[in-house]
């Protein structure tokens, strides 16, 4: 096979089950949507439950090959290709900029390393199509968040694979990440269920930098995933003349960040973990 890795989709939505280890998300995926308890009835959004109706709770983004009427197909070539699926069950070629983008995607090994943010290429029928290299073996997550046009956001996520003898990385929390001379740190508290800022300072060979470069309209982009089922969760950038983010985390747990800064003309990519404030106290 040419392309070194196998696509393997999920063709249903996927439950999120909390507590679930990060070695078994690598090992197995998100778990499969249970069946329903023999008291329970579902009659269409509702559920009941001993008689009483029960509110259902939305899948956080990321985990579903298809949301809000759009499905994501990926095809096995030389590069990766794909193309959403509308609701009407044609491609669709349509999508709003946000970020300076019509389309985001973002590729991470299932055990939270090898971590791209890449913007492919649309043609005119509807299909993305990117060269990636997923060189370690292993289940890949792609997401792909995009606006359609009159349509809601979305984040789609499905897998690709790439054969071979999977080591798994762990990941102790870490507040600070430094490569080529930069140091990047990270300040501020995940508190589930809220948003909560956290604030980036970024220096080189010891110096604050204070001319980073606008990437993607702003002074970096910051991506959340949550470690045990890479879940892909909500990240707004705030008007400060700092870089601060605001993070909304659902549930408590471990969560890795991933910062995408530019500075000397060159993109450069810092990686944080963090356990929620309840769990993990003040992220020592």
């Amino acid at each position: 096979m040419k392309t070194g890795y196998k696509v393997a989709l999920y063709t249903a939505t996927l439950a999120v089950v909390f507590g679930a280890t990060w070695a078994a998300g690598a090992a197995t995926g998100p778990p499969e949507t249970p069946a329903a308890h023999s008291e329970e009835a579902t009659h269409g959004d509702e559920t009941t439950h001993g008689g009483h109706e029960v509110t259902p709770v939305k899948i956080p983004p990321g985990l579903s090959v298809s949301d809000n009427g759009y499905t994501l197909r990926l095809n096995e070539n030389k590069s990766l290709a794909f193309h959403i699926e509308g609701p009407d069950g044609q491609p669709a070629t349509k999508f709003e900029v946000e970020h300076e983008k019509r389309l985001h995607l973002i590729v991470v090994r299932r055990d939270g390393s090898n971590f791209q943010h890449v913007h492919p290429e649309m043609a005119p029928d509807g299909t993305w199509s990117i060269p990636l290299g997923l060189p370690d073996a292993g289940s890949y997550r792609v997401f792909a968040d995009f606006k359609p046009e009159d349509g809601p956001k979305t984040t789609l996520g499905a897998d690709v694979h790439t054969p071979g003898d999977y080591r798994p990385k762990t990941y102790a929390d870490s507040r600070t990440f430094t490569a080529d001379g930069y140091e990047v740190s990270l300040t501020g508290e995940l508190n589930p269920g809220k948003a909560s800022t956290v604030t980036i300072e970024i220096s080189k060979n010891g110096r604050p930098v204070t001319d980073l470069q606008n990437y993607l309209g702003a002074k970096g982009h910051l991506v959340a995933l949550r470690a045990s089922d890479l879940a892909y969760l909500h990240v707004h950038p705030e008007e400060s003349d700092q870089v601060k983010f605001a993070v909304e985390v659902p549930t408590a747990g471990r969560y890795r960040l991933f910062l995408d800064f530019q500075h000397e003309d060159q993109v450069r990519t810092a990686e944080f973990t963090l356990t929620t404030h309840e769990e993990g106290g003040h992220g020592h």
